[in-house]
């Protein structure tokens, strides 16, 4: 097999899909460049294959009249075969490159999957999902083993299609007129309704994740052409999505996730003097005056390092009445640590804080309708569909994540 270096060190023509760089990363996250011969290791490009179209198993019935009909085409797992040659300028150099890429590849065996991406020359990105099934194993002839040697990697893909690096997002949310981005429909006040067309440019289908931001009282998605949706009713779990909440629906696997926003009380009774601090974590924010108003206390929470712009919304007061404290962004779905409120100077009150509402992420599929829900994939091309919120008000949202799937590399 002919190595492959020289002017090609930063790509490689592999079989079936033409010039390509080649980058394989691991369990861990640790990247692998296979194609570049300045790595202390390079793609044997002539050995490559499991890069074209996936492999199928047909069920066919006989036909009456001769010949068979198609009933059924079942996509089976990809083998992708992968040549590496290994070499240092030592035995101890190549030995270490030897058993760093073993380990690599092996640990896909008892850490999870590692991935194996192709870049072409005009910027896309597919990658597959691999397992090590065999090959590690050097030529055994007169020579290697020493300073090189070359293995011949077996990769099992339990899903045979090639994935976009890059996936489909989309976003819609409430508002009026022409607030929607087009083609989405105009909504009235009370539910984000319409109609808009979701391309898929995939060779077969893709199973999306939905993320529906509250406030909504009940939510419905179809597809059109198909006519299969799904409906997620709060009320049949005896819960309800508020405003920033989130509900998290996976198709594949079917999963639903609620996500809640934790809710902290300060109040600071009768106070007619004094300043308070409010720790979180290891910081605390500068002193607060004992009659500052929501958007006062916000700006001393933001200036924390923990707390970026809007994770934290400060609604009520001013102090020293009720302000409660709303943790959202990454803080969303989390069980936050109660803050600690401190006084200095104060007089004529004392400080109370409660948590309300414990963050956290609860199991929702029982909001499904089922047993008629169908969690519906993306076919390949345009997809007409219908999004309906009931009971949303500026800030319900729908966002749409998606991996196109193709064929081949």
């Amino acid at each position: 097999m002919p190595i492959i270096a020289g002017e090609h060190s930063g790509g490689v023509v592999l079989p079936e899909i033409g010039f390509a760089t080649a980058v394989y990363t691991d369990p861990t996250g640790r990247s692998w460049q296979l194609t570049d011969s300045q790595r202390g290791w390079f793609t044997l490009a002539d050995g490559v294959s499991g890069l074209g179209a996936a492999p199928y198993d047909l069920t066919t019935d006989a036909h009456p009249r001769g010949g068979v009909r198609l009933r059924h085409a079942q996509p089976q797992e990809r083998t992708v075969v992968w040549p590496l040659h290994v070499y240092g300028e030592t035995h101890t150099e190549f030995l270490s490159r030897w058993r760093a890429l073993a380990r690599a590849f092996t640990d896909t065996l008892r850490r999870g999957a590692g991935t194996l991406e192709i870049a072409r020359p005009d910027g896309t990105r597919r990658h597959i999902r691999v397992h090590y099934s065999a090959g590690y194993e050097g030529q055994g002839a007169q020579g290697t083993g020493i300073v090189s040697d070359s293995a011949v990697l077996s990769l099992m893909c339990e899903d045979p299609y090639w994935i976009d690096s890059v996936p489909l997002t989309e976003h819609r949310e409430h508002g009026t007129g022409e607030d929607f981005l087009q083609p989405y429909p105009s909504v009235s006040s009370g539910q984000v309704l319409g109609s808009t067309t979701l391309m898929n440019p995939g060779d077969v289908v893709a199973w999306p994740e939905w993320t529906i931001t509250g406030p909504a009282s009940l939510v419905t998605f179809t597809q059109s052409d198909t006519g299969e949706s799904f409906t997620l009713d709060p009320a049949s779990v005896g819960g309800s999505l508020l405003a920033h909440e989130q509900v998290v629906v996976t198709t594949d696997p079917p999963r639903v996730r609620k996500k809640s926003v934790e809710q902290q009380t300060i109040n600071l009774g009768g106070a007619t003097a004094g300043t308070i601090t409010i720790t979180l974590g290891s910081e605390t924010t500068v002193p607060i005056a004992h009659d500052a108003d929501a958007a006062t206390v916000q700006a001393a929470l933001e200036g924390l390092v923990a707390i970026d712009p809007d994770e934290v919304l400060v609604t009520g007061g001013p102090l020293p009445a009720t302000v409660t404290l709303a943790f959202t962004g990454r803080y969303l779905g989390v069980d936050v640590d109660e803050v600690v409120v401190t006084p200095s100077g104060l007089t004529g009150g004392t400080v109370t804080v409660a948590t309300t509402v414990q963050g956290g992420t609860d199991n929702w599929v029982g909001a499904l309708d089922w047993p008629g829900a169908q969690l519906w994939p993306l076919q390949p091309g345009d997809n007409p569909v219908v999004f309906q919120l009931d009971g949303s008000s500026p800030g319900s949202a729908v966002d749409l994540s998606a991996s196109a799937r193709y064929e081949t590399a």
